[in-house]
């Protein structure tokens, strides 16, 4: 059974960075694609980023590309989001999702086609 564990978010000042990680176990990693989504308090659960199963082709929300990079490790079975010039809408719980597919990643990921998912991780970015 496919389990996910996200870590390393916090509070953190406007401007800042927080790099979020997501560790799979349980399957074979190298057949997912990996996501993330985040939850704002009050707000539904939106697409951030994701990364193809070999890390070739990735895609982000409008909101955060530029500042946001999405990455993966198959030898370490983790997949990372590198946060940068982080915003107070930038606030809430992250979430990492598994989706069982070796096709190229392009636009928005749909919430409903996520295979996995983790626990969640709270960021919270102050002004």
């Amino acid at each position: 059974q496919v389990q996910l564990e996200e870590s390393g978010g916090g509070l953190v000042q406007a401007g800042g960075s927080l790099r979020l990680a997501c560790v799979f176990s349980g399957g074979p990693f190298g057949w997912y694609a990996m996501n993330w989504f985040r939850q704002a308090p009050g707000k539904e659960r939106e697409f951030v980023a994701a990364i193809s199963w070999i890390g070739g082709t990735t895609s982000y929300a409008a909101s955060v590309k530029g500042r946001f990079a999405i990455s993966r490790n198959n030898a370490k079975n983790t997949a990372y989001l590198q946060m940068n010039a982080l915003k107070p809408e930038d606030t809430g719980v992250y979430y990492c999702a598994a989706r069982r597919t070796r096709d190229s990643i392009s636009g928005t990921q749909d919430y409903g086609g996520m295979n996995d998912w983790g626990k969640g991780t709270l960021v919270t970015v102050s002004s």
